[in-house]
């Protein structure tokens, strides 16, 4: 395990979003990314990548000493780097439950993972006329790559357990979900959530669209719950 990876940041706090919200989780996040997204929330690890480089070695003592048992892969574009291989499979060793966090648009063969989390990148992600992109350069990159089904549906495969989370804005969003939805397989309603876009606690007002979508579709809510407990800060 002598490899490294380039990191924005570690810590312990509880799991916000998906499946397993409000569990005690080690996190850690990568930087790098293949995608710009205009709402990204850790800019620090995609727009502006800060990073230190540290082995896997490392990160496996650190998260076992963590007091918990869950590890939560993140980025970034986790899935990015060769080396989360060996730093997924240490942590199983170690008898961690792992998720994974990925936009879904690269495989990584041999990654250990127990629930695999999804968020294929809808067209409101697309930096279109975002001043951190003049040239419009990563518009067009992004747009043509935020989705890539023969991935998707690879780890939709590979892993026990999988989540699908949707970034929503407006009711508009419903039909481009429901369209890739059509290109993915094997996933049931219940592993369908939808999150509201923003770093802030919604108005219930604004996002009683999402809560009926959900209650018509057999879909779920997915709250941002360390928002909600922390506001929108790094280490939570």
């Amino acid at each position: 395990m002598n490899g490294t990876l380039p990191i924005s940041e570690t810590f312990v706090s509880i799991q916000g979003e998906g499946k397993l919200t409000g569990v005690p989780s080690w996190f850690c996040r990568v930087a790098g990314c293949n995608l710009r997204c205009g709402w990204c929330d850790t800019p620090y690890a995609s727009w502006s990548p800060e990073k230190t480089m540290r082995s896997v070695e490392a990160l496996i003592a650190e998260a076992k000493s963590s007091g918990v048992v869950h590890a939560v892969l993140t980025g970034g574009e986790p899935m990015m780097f060769g080396e989360l291989v060996a730093l997924s499979r240490g942590l199983a060793e170690a008898g961690m439950h792992i998720t994974v966090e990925t936009a879904g648009t690269l495989t990584l063969p041999g990654l250990a993972c127990d629930l695999m989390s999804l968020s294929p990148k809808l067209a409101n992600s697309t930096p279109t006329d975002d001043p951190r992109d003049p040239d419009g350069v990563w518009a067009k990159r992004h747009e043509e790559r935020r989705l890539n089904f023969d991935s998707i549906n690879e780890l939709m495969a590979s892993s026990p357990d999988r989540q699908l989370k949707f970034v929503v804005q407006s009711p508009s969003d419903l039909v481009e979900i429901e369209s890739v939805l059509g290109e993915i397989r094997g996933y049931k309603p219940c592993d369908v959530m939808l999150m509201p876009e923003g770093v802030s606690v919604p108005d219930p007002d604004d996002i009683r669209w999402v809560v009926e979508a959900c209650i018509e579709r057999g879909w779920s809510y997915c709250p941002r719950v360390h928002v909600q407990l922390f506001g929108n800060r790094r280490g939570t």
